[in-house]
Protein backbone atom coordinates (compact mmCIF):
# COMPACT_ATOMS: atom_id res chain seq x y z
CA UNK A 1 0.00 0.00 0.00
CA UNK A 2 2.95 2.34 0.62
CA UNK A 3 3.76 2.41 -3.10
CA UNK A 4 0.40 3.81 -4.18
CA UNK A 5 0.34 6.18 -1.19
CA UNK A 6 3.67 7.67 -2.30
CA UNK A 7 2.63 7.64 -5.97
CA UNK A 8 -0.53 9.66 -5.39
CA UNK A 9 0.42 11.85 -2.41
CA UNK A 10 -0.41 15.52 -3.10
CA UNK A 11 -1.01 14.71 -6.80
CA UNK A 12 -3.99 15.71 -8.90
CA UNK A 13 -5.41 12.36 -9.99
CA UNK A 14 -7.88 11.49 -12.75
CA UNK A 15 -9.71 8.17 -12.87
CA UNK A 16 -10.36 7.65 -16.59
CA UNK A 17 -13.37 5.34 -16.88
CA UNK A 18 -15.67 4.64 -13.95
CA UNK A 19 -16.63 1.04 -14.50
CA UNK A 20 -15.66 -1.87 -12.27
CA UNK A 21 -11.94 -1.06 -12.26
CA UNK A 22 -12.42 2.70 -11.98
CA UNK A 23 -14.58 2.22 -8.91
CA UNK A 24 -11.94 -0.08 -7.43
CA UNK A 25 -9.28 2.60 -8.00
CA UNK A 26 -11.46 5.21 -6.30
CA UNK A 27 -11.97 2.98 -3.25
CA UNK A 28 -8.21 2.62 -2.76
CA UNK A 29 -7.59 6.34 -3.28
CA UNK A 30 -10.33 7.39 -0.89
CA UNK A 31 -9.54 4.88 1.87
CA UNK A 32 -5.75 4.78 1.91
CA UNK A 33 -4.28 7.69 -0.08
CA UNK A 34 -4.02 11.48 0.13
CA UNK A 35 -4.06 12.96 -3.37
CA UNK A 36 -4.47 16.70 -3.75
CA UNK A 37 -7.64 16.19 -5.78
CA UNK A 38 -9.55 13.42 -7.55
CA UNK A 39 -11.52 13.76 -10.80
CA UNK A 40 -13.54 11.07 -12.55
CA UNK A 41 -13.73 11.30 -16.35
CA UNK A 42 -16.09 9.07 -18.33
CA UNK A 43 -17.93 9.16 -21.62
CA UNK A 44 -21.15 8.27 -19.79
CA UNK A 45 -22.79 10.22 -16.94
CA UNK A 46 -21.59 9.41 -13.41
CA UNK A 47 -24.18 9.79 -10.64
CA UNK A 48 -22.47 11.20 -7.53
CA UNK A 49 -25.27 10.25 -5.16
CA UNK A 50 -25.65 6.72 -6.49
CA UNK A 51 -21.89 6.14 -6.22
CA UNK A 52 -21.56 7.88 -2.82
CA UNK A 53 -19.08 10.41 -4.19
CA UNK A 54 -18.37 13.52 -2.09
CA UNK A 55 -18.60 17.06 -3.46
CA UNK A 56 -14.79 17.24 -3.49
CA UNK A 57 -14.68 14.76 -6.41
CA UNK A 58 -15.06 16.48 -9.77
CA UNK A 59 -16.88 14.76 -12.64
CA UNK A 60 -16.10 15.25 -16.34
CA UNK A 61 -18.50 13.49 -18.72
CA UNK A 62 -19.50 13.56 -22.36
CA UNK A 63 -17.81 13.20 -25.72
CA UNK A 64 -14.98 15.61 -24.83
CA UNK A 65 -14.11 13.83 -21.56
CA UNK A 66 -10.52 13.06 -22.60
CA UNK A 67 -9.71 16.69 -23.38
CA UNK A 68 -9.04 17.34 -19.69
CA UNK A 69 -6.20 14.83 -19.14
CA UNK A 70 -3.30 17.28 -19.22
CA UNK A 71 -4.80 19.10 -16.24
CA UNK A 72 -3.67 16.24 -14.00
CA UNK A 73 -0.43 14.87 -12.62
CA UNK A 74 -1.56 11.25 -12.79
CA UNK A 75 -4.23 9.42 -14.81
CA UNK A 76 -5.45 5.91 -13.96
CA UNK A 77 -6.76 4.49 -17.25
CA UNK A 78 -9.38 1.74 -17.15
CA UNK A 79 -8.85 -1.14 -19.63
CA UNK A 80 -12.01 -0.44 -21.63
CA UNK A 81 -10.97 3.13 -22.45
CA UNK A 82 -9.36 3.78 -25.83
CA UNK A 83 -6.99 6.73 -25.52
CA UNK A 84 -7.60 9.41 -28.13
CA UNK A 85 -4.03 10.68 -27.64
CA UNK A 86 -1.03 8.41 -27.10
CA UNK A 87 0.48 8.57 -23.59
CA UNK A 88 3.75 9.89 -25.01
CA UNK A 89 1.97 12.95 -26.37
CA UNK A 90 0.31 13.81 -23.04
CA UNK A 91 1.87 15.94 -20.30
CA UNK A 92 0.32 13.79 -17.56
CA UNK A 93 1.57 10.38 -16.44
CA UNK A 94 -0.79 7.62 -17.61
CA UNK A 95 -0.87 4.47 -15.50
CA UNK A 96 -3.36 1.77 -14.50
CA UNK A 97 -4.32 -0.49 -11.62
CA UNK A 98 -2.49 -3.36 -13.29
CA UNK A 99 0.71 -1.35 -13.80
CA UNK A 100 0.79 -0.18 -10.17
CA UNK A 101 -0.11 -3.60 -8.74
CA UNK A 102 2.51 -5.36 -10.85
CA UNK A 103 5.15 -2.81 -9.86
CA UNK A 104 4.73 -3.96 -6.26
CA UNK A 105 3.81 -7.65 -6.52
CA UNK A 106 5.28 -8.89 -9.84
CA UNK A 107 7.33 -11.61 -8.14
CA UNK A 108 4.13 -13.17 -6.77
CA UNK A 109 2.14 -13.08 -10.00
CA UNK A 110 1.20 -15.70 -12.58
CA UNK A 111 -0.08 -13.74 -15.58
CA UNK A 112 -2.16 -15.44 -18.27
CA UNK A 113 -3.08 -14.05 -21.68
CA UNK A 114 -4.07 -15.35 -25.10
CA UNK A 115 -6.91 -14.77 -27.51
CA UNK A 116 -8.78 -17.79 -26.19
CA UNK A 117 -8.69 -19.99 -23.09
CA UNK A 118 -7.21 -17.46 -20.68
CA UNK A 119 -10.22 -17.38 -18.32
CA UNK A 120 -10.34 -21.18 -18.17
CA UNK A 121 -6.59 -21.55 -17.54
CA UNK A 122 -6.61 -18.73 -14.98
CA UNK A 123 -9.54 -20.27 -13.08
CA UNK A 124 -8.07 -23.77 -13.26
CA UNK A 125 -4.63 -22.75 -11.93
CA UNK A 126 -6.29 -20.80 -9.13
CA UNK A 127 -8.55 -23.75 -8.28
CA UNK A 128 -5.65 -26.24 -8.20
CA UNK A 129 -3.46 -24.00 -6.04
CA UNK A 130 -6.31 -23.22 -3.64
CA UNK A 131 -7.36 -26.87 -3.33
CA UNK A 132 -3.72 -27.78 -2.67
CA UNK A 133 -3.47 -25.42 0.28
CA UNK A 134 -1.70 -22.46 -1.30
CA UNK A 135 -2.72 -18.86 -0.53
CA UNK A 136 -3.92 -18.17 -4.07
CA UNK A 137 -5.65 -14.94 -5.14
CA UNK A 138 -7.74 -14.62 -8.31
CA UNK A 139 -7.75 -11.25 -10.11
CA UNK A 140 -7.59 -9.31 -13.37
CA UNK A 141 -9.72 -9.60 -16.48
CA UNK A 142 -11.57 -12.50 -14.86
CA UNK A 143 -13.74 -9.82 -13.21
CA UNK A 144 -11.83 -8.95 -10.01
CA UNK A 145 -9.85 -5.66 -10.12
CA UNK A 146 -6.33 -6.20 -8.77
CA UNK A 147 -6.70 -3.39 -6.21
CA UNK A 148 -9.57 -5.35 -4.62
CA UNK A 149 -7.17 -8.04 -3.40
CA UNK A 150 -4.47 -5.69 -2.04
CA UNK A 151 -5.76 -5.66 1.58
CA UNK A 152 -5.52 -9.48 1.72
CA UNK A 153 -2.07 -9.86 0.16
CA UNK A 154 0.57 -11.71 2.20
CA UNK A 155 4.22 -12.49 1.58
CA UNK A 156 3.36 -16.04 0.42
CA UNK A 157 0.29 -15.13 -1.65
CA UNK A 158 0.23 -16.30 -5.27
CA UNK A 159 -1.77 -14.04 -7.59
CA UNK A 160 -3.33 -15.75 -10.61
CA UNK A 161 -4.12 -12.88 -12.95
CA UNK A 162 -5.94 -12.98 -16.27
CA UNK A 163 -4.68 -10.24 -18.60
CA UNK A 164 -6.47 -8.81 -21.62
CA UNK A 165 -4.76 -7.01 -24.48
CA UNK A 166 -6.24 -3.75 -23.17
CA UNK A 167 -4.68 -4.28 -19.74
CA UNK A 168 -1.33 -5.14 -21.33
CA UNK A 169 -1.26 -2.43 -24.01
CA UNK A 170 0.84 0.13 -22.10
CA UNK A 171 2.40 -2.14 -19.47
CA UNK A 172 6.09 -1.75 -18.61
CA UNK A 173 6.12 -4.52 -15.97
CA UNK A 174 5.72 -8.24 -16.68
CA UNK A 175 4.79 -11.03 -14.24
CA UNK A 176 7.28 -13.51 -12.77
CA UNK A 177 5.39 -16.36 -14.46
CA UNK A 178 3.83 -15.56 -17.84
CA UNK A 179 1.56 -17.74 -19.98
CA UNK A 180 0.88 -16.75 -23.59
CA UNK A 181 -1.61 -19.40 -24.69
CA UNK A 182 -2.39 -18.52 -28.32
CA UNK A 183 -2.86 -15.68 -30.76
CA UNK A 184 -5.73 -15.33 -33.25
CA UNK A 185 -7.28 -12.41 -35.13
CA UNK A 186 -9.25 -10.36 -32.60
CA UNK A 187 -9.94 -6.73 -31.61
CA UNK A 188 -8.99 -5.48 -35.06
CA UNK A 189 -11.65 -2.78 -34.71
CA UNK A 190 -9.44 -1.27 -31.99
CA UNK A 191 -5.91 -2.14 -33.11
CA UNK A 192 -6.36 -1.95 -36.88
CA UNK A 193 -3.69 -4.57 -37.60
CA UNK A 194 -2.79 -7.98 -36.25
CA UNK A 195 0.72 -6.69 -35.56
CA UNK A 196 -0.49 -3.97 -33.17
CA UNK A 197 -2.76 -6.45 -31.39
CA UNK A 198 0.12 -8.93 -31.01
CA UNK A 199 2.42 -6.19 -29.71
CA UNK A 200 -0.03 -5.38 -26.93
CA UNK A 201 -0.16 -9.05 -25.92
CA UNK A 202 3.65 -9.35 -25.93
CA UNK A 203 3.93 -7.02 -22.96
CA UNK A 204 3.12 -10.03 -20.81
CA UNK A 205 6.75 -11.13 -21.24
CA UNK A 206 8.74 -8.26 -22.78
CA UNK A 207 9.65 -6.84 -19.37
CA UNK A 208 10.49 -10.10 -17.63
CA UNK A 209 13.77 -10.58 -15.77
CA UNK A 210 16.35 -13.37 -15.60
CA UNK A 211 14.89 -16.03 -13.33
CA UNK A 212 11.34 -15.47 -14.59
CA UNK A 213 9.49 -18.08 -16.65
CA UNK A 214 7.55 -17.76 -19.90
CA UNK A 215 5.21 -20.51 -21.13
CA UNK A 216 4.36 -19.64 -24.73
CA UNK A 217 2.55 -21.29 -27.62
CA UNK A 218 5.08 -22.77 -30.02
CA UNK A 219 3.44 -20.93 -32.95
CA UNK A 220 4.18 -17.50 -31.43
CA UNK A 221 7.55 -15.93 -32.05
CA UNK A 222 9.11 -14.52 -28.89
CA UNK A 223 12.01 -12.21 -28.09
CA UNK A 224 14.79 -13.04 -25.65
CA UNK A 225 14.22 -11.29 -22.31
CA UNK A 226 16.41 -13.32 -19.97
CA UNK A 227 13.43 -15.31 -18.75
CA UNK A 228 13.43 -19.09 -19.09
CA UNK A 229 11.14 -20.00 -21.99
CA UNK A 230 9.00 -23.13 -22.43
CA UNK A 231 7.03 -23.76 -25.61
CA UNK A 232 3.57 -25.37 -25.59
CA UNK A 233 1.66 -27.09 -28.38
CA UNK A 234 -1.07 -29.54 -29.21
CA UNK A 235 0.36 -30.05 -32.72
CA UNK A 236 4.15 -29.70 -32.54
CA UNK A 237 5.80 -32.66 -30.82
CA UNK A 238 9.07 -30.73 -30.44
CA UNK A 239 7.47 -28.30 -27.98
CA UNK A 240 8.55 -28.53 -24.35
CA UNK A 241 4.93 -29.14 -23.35
CA UNK A 242 3.28 -31.33 -25.98
CA UNK A 243 -0.36 -32.28 -25.44
CA UNK A 244 -1.68 -35.16 -27.53
CA UNK A 245 -4.26 -37.94 -27.16
CA UNK A 246 -5.07 -36.90 -23.61
CA UNK A 247 -1.41 -36.98 -22.53
CA UNK A 248 0.69 -34.02 -21.38
CA UNK A 249 4.33 -34.73 -22.28
CA UNK A 250 7.08 -32.59 -20.74
CA UNK A 251 10.53 -33.86 -21.72
CA UNK A 252 10.78 -37.27 -20.00
CA UNK A 253 7.60 -36.85 -17.92
CA UNK A 254 4.01 -37.67 -18.83
CA UNK A 255 0.69 -36.84 -17.23
CA UNK A 256 -2.40 -38.63 -18.51
CA UNK A 257 -5.53 -36.48 -18.34
CA UNK A 258 -8.47 -38.41 -16.80
CA UNK A 259 -10.68 -37.52 -19.77
CA UNK A 260 -13.72 -39.43 -18.52
CA UNK A 261 -13.62 -37.67 -15.14
CA UNK A 262 -13.03 -34.02 -16.04
CA UNK A 263 -15.87 -31.64 -16.83
CA UNK A 264 -13.95 -29.54 -19.34
CA UNK A 265 -15.32 -30.41 -22.79
CA UNK A 266 -13.20 -30.54 -25.92
CA UNK A 267 -9.74 -31.48 -27.14
CA UNK A 268 -8.71 -27.82 -27.02
CA UNK A 269 -9.16 -27.93 -23.26
CA UNK A 270 -6.51 -30.66 -23.04
CA UNK A 271 -4.03 -27.98 -24.13
CA UNK A 272 -5.37 -25.65 -21.43
CA UNK A 273 -5.02 -28.42 -18.86
CA UNK A 274 -1.44 -29.06 -20.00
CA UNK A 275 -0.52 -25.39 -19.57
CA UNK A 276 -2.05 -25.28 -16.08
CA UNK A 277 -0.39 -28.57 -15.12
CA UNK A 278 3.14 -27.41 -15.85
CA UNK A 279 2.69 -24.06 -14.09
CA UNK A 280 1.28 -25.78 -11.02
CA UNK A 281 4.28 -28.12 -10.94
CA UNK A 282 6.46 -25.01 -10.59
CA UNK A 283 4.68 -24.38 -7.28
CA UNK A 284 5.28 -27.90 -6.00
CA UNK A 285 1.87 -29.35 -6.85
CA UNK A 286 2.06 -33.14 -7.21
CA UNK A 287 0.27 -35.11 -9.93
CA UNK A 288 -2.07 -36.51 -7.29
CA UNK A 289 -2.98 -33.04 -6.03
CA UNK A 290 -3.43 -31.71 -9.57
CA UNK A 291 -5.67 -34.57 -10.63
CA UNK A 292 -7.81 -34.33 -7.52
CA UNK A 293 -8.41 -30.62 -8.10
CA UNK A 294 -8.87 -31.02 -11.87
CA UNK A 295 -11.70 -33.50 -11.39
CA UNK A 296 -13.60 -31.07 -9.14
CA UNK A 297 -13.15 -28.05 -11.43
CA UNK A 298 -16.40 -26.70 -12.84
CA UNK A 299 -16.12 -25.06 -16.29
CA UNK A 300 -16.96 -21.38 -16.55
CA UNK A 301 -20.30 -20.27 -17.96
CA UNK A 302 -20.69 -19.63 -21.70
CA UNK A 303 -17.77 -21.90 -22.61
CA UNK A 304 -19.30 -24.99 -24.24
CA UNK A 305 -21.78 -24.95 -21.37
CA UNK A 306 -24.55 -27.54 -21.63
CA UNK A 307 -27.87 -25.68 -21.45
CA UNK A 308 -29.96 -28.84 -21.50
CA UNK A 309 -32.14 -30.99 -23.72
CA UNK A 310 -35.05 -29.06 -25.22
CA UNK A 311 -37.27 -29.92 -28.19
CA UNK A 312 -35.30 -33.16 -28.58
CA UNK A 313 -32.04 -31.24 -29.11
CA UNK A 314 -28.98 -30.93 -26.87
CA UNK A 315 -28.10 -27.20 -26.64
CA UNK A 316 -24.67 -25.73 -25.85
CA UNK A 317 -23.76 -22.14 -24.98
CA UNK A 318 -20.32 -21.14 -26.28
CA UNK A 319 -21.02 -17.40 -26.36
CA UNK A 320 -17.40 -16.67 -25.38
CA UNK A 321 -16.42 -17.62 -28.95
CA UNK A 322 -15.22 -14.59 -30.93
CA UNK A 323 -12.76 -16.28 -33.32
CA UNK A 324 -12.87 -18.80 -36.16
CA UNK A 325 -10.75 -21.34 -34.30
CA UNK A 326 -13.10 -21.48 -31.31
CA UNK A 327 -16.18 -22.07 -33.45
CA UNK A 328 -14.36 -24.87 -35.27
CA UNK A 329 -13.29 -26.43 -31.95
CA UNK A 330 -16.85 -26.17 -30.64
CA UNK A 331 -18.16 -28.33 -33.49
CA UNK A 332 -15.34 -30.81 -32.93
CA UNK A 333 -16.06 -30.96 -29.20
CA UNK A 334 -19.84 -31.25 -28.70
CA UNK A 335 -21.32 -34.73 -29.01
CA UNK A 336 -23.28 -35.45 -32.21
CA UNK A 337 -23.14 -31.93 -33.67
CA UNK A 338 -26.16 -31.03 -35.78
CA UNK A 339 -26.28 -27.23 -35.95
CA UNK A 340 -24.17 -24.15 -35.20
CA UNK A 341 -25.21 -20.52 -34.73
CA UNK A 342 -22.64 -18.07 -36.15
CA UNK A 343 -22.39 -14.28 -36.16
CA UNK A 344 -22.44 -11.01 -34.25
CA UNK A 345 -20.65 -7.68 -34.51
CA UNK A 346 -18.41 -7.52 -37.58
CA UNK A 347 -14.87 -6.62 -36.52
CA UNK A 348 -13.41 -7.32 -39.92
CA UNK A 349 -11.67 -10.61 -39.10
CA UNK A 350 -10.83 -13.06 -41.86
CA UNK A 351 -13.45 -15.84 -41.96
CA UNK A 352 -11.75 -17.88 -44.69
CA UNK A 353 -10.74 -20.76 -42.40
CA UNK A 354 -14.18 -21.00 -40.83
CA UNK A 355 -15.93 -20.93 -44.21
CA UNK A 356 -13.59 -23.62 -45.53
CA UNK A 357 -14.37 -25.82 -42.50
CA UNK A 358 -18.16 -25.27 -42.58
CA UNK A 359 -18.25 -25.99 -46.30
CA UNK A 360 -17.42 -29.65 -45.67
CA UNK A 361 -18.47 -30.27 -42.05
CA UNK A 362 -21.95 -31.86 -42.20
CA UNK A 363 -24.06 -29.62 -39.93
CA UNK A 364 -26.78 -27.02 -40.36
CA UNK A 365 -25.25 -23.53 -40.26
CA UNK A 366 -27.36 -20.56 -39.16
CA UNK A 367 -25.72 -17.17 -39.70
CA UNK A 368 -26.96 -14.03 -37.97
CA UNK A 369 -26.18 -10.33 -37.55
CA UNK A 370 -23.54 -8.42 -39.56
CA UNK A 371 -20.62 -10.84 -39.41
CA UNK A 372 -22.97 -13.77 -39.95
CA UNK A 373 -24.27 -12.17 -43.13
CA UNK A 374 -20.69 -11.94 -44.38
CA UNK A 375 -20.07 -15.61 -43.55
CA UNK A 376 -23.37 -16.58 -45.22
CA UNK A 377 -22.45 -14.68 -48.37
CA UNK A 378 -19.06 -16.40 -48.47
CA UNK A 379 -20.62 -19.84 -47.94
CA UNK A 380 -23.22 -19.36 -50.66
CA UNK A 381 -21.05 -17.57 -53.19
CA UNK A 382 -20.79 -19.29 -56.62
CA UNK A 383 -17.06 -19.71 -56.16
CA UNK A 384 -17.44 -21.70 -52.94
CA UNK A 385 -17.93 -25.36 -53.81
CA UNK A 386 -19.62 -26.35 -50.56
CA UNK A 387 -21.17 -29.72 -49.87
CA UNK A 388 -24.98 -29.52 -49.53
CA UNK A 389 -25.28 -25.70 -49.67
CA UNK A 390 -28.91 -25.98 -48.57
CA UNK A 391 -27.45 -26.40 -45.08
CA UNK A 392 -26.66 -22.67 -44.92
CA UNK A 393 -29.27 -20.28 -43.54
CA UNK A 394 -29.48 -16.63 -42.54
CA UNK A 395 -31.55 -15.37 -39.61
CA UNK A 396 -31.32 -11.66 -38.71
CA UNK A 397 -31.07 -11.98 -34.93
CA UNK A 398 -30.44 -14.52 -32.16
CA UNK A 399 -34.13 -15.02 -31.42
CA UNK A 400 -34.79 -15.87 -35.07
CA UNK A 401 -31.77 -18.17 -35.16
CA UNK A 402 -32.87 -20.17 -32.10
CA UNK A 403 -36.37 -20.64 -33.54
CA UNK A 404 -34.91 -21.82 -36.84
CA UNK A 405 -32.43 -24.11 -35.08
CA UNK A 406 -35.27 -25.79 -33.18
CA UNK A 407 -36.92 -26.57 -36.53
CA UNK A 408 -33.95 -27.81 -38.55
CA UNK A 409 -31.58 -29.46 -36.03
CA UNK A 410 -32.05 -33.25 -36.27
CA UNK A 411 -33.56 -34.85 -33.18
CA UNK A 412 -30.95 -36.26 -30.82
CA UNK A 413 -28.24 -33.97 -32.19
CA UNK A 414 -26.51 -30.97 -30.59
CA UNK A 415 -26.92 -27.31 -31.45
CA UNK A 416 -24.18 -24.92 -30.31
CA UNK A 417 -24.07 -21.14 -30.16
CA UNK A 418 -20.44 -20.41 -31.05
CA UNK A 419 -20.63 -17.02 -32.80
CA UNK A 420 -16.99 -16.44 -33.86
CA UNK A 421 -17.86 -12.77 -33.37
CA UNK A 422 -18.08 -10.09 -30.71
CA UNK A 423 -21.38 -9.26 -29.01
CA UNK A 424 -20.93 -5.48 -28.70
CA UNK A 425 -23.58 -3.25 -30.23
CA UNK A 426 -26.10 -6.09 -29.96
CA UNK A 427 -25.62 -7.20 -26.35
CA UNK A 428 -23.81 -5.66 -23.39
CA UNK A 429 -21.22 -8.45 -23.48
CA UNK A 430 -20.82 -12.14 -24.32
CA UNK A 431 -22.32 -13.08 -20.93
CA UNK A 432 -25.58 -11.31 -21.74
CA UNK A 433 -25.62 -12.91 -25.19
CA UNK A 434 -25.22 -16.34 -23.60
CA UNK A 435 -27.89 -15.65 -20.99
CA UNK A 436 -30.36 -14.52 -23.68
CA UNK A 437 -29.57 -17.64 -25.70
CA UNK A 438 -30.24 -19.89 -22.70
CA UNK A 439 -33.53 -18.10 -21.98
CA UNK A 440 -34.66 -18.50 -25.58
CA UNK A 441 -33.76 -22.19 -25.58
CA UNK A 442 -35.53 -22.89 -22.29
CA UNK A 443 -38.66 -21.16 -23.60
CA UNK A 444 -38.98 -23.55 -26.55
Amino acid sequence: MDYIKDLTRDKTVCILGFGREGKSTYRILSEFCSPAAVTIADLNPVDKEKNSLPDSVDIVCGSMYQNCLDRFDLVFKSPGIVLETSPGSLKCTVTSETQVFFSVYRDQIIGITGTKGKSTVTSLIYHVLKESGRDAKLAGNIGIPVFDIVPDMKADSIVVCELSCHQLEYMTVSPHIALFLNLYEEHLDHYGTMERYANAKRNIYLHQHPGDKLFINADIESEETGAEQFTMSAANDTAYIYVHDGVVSCEDREYRIPCDSVKLLGIHNHYNIGAAYEVCRHYGITDTQFQSALCTFDPLSHRLELVGNYAGIRWYDDSISTACATAIEALKSVPAPGCILIGGMDRGIDYTDLVRFLSTFPVEVICMEASGKRVYDMLTSPGNKAESPERFHYAPHLEDAVKLAAEITPAGKSCVLSPAAASYGIFKNFEERGDVFKSLVKAL
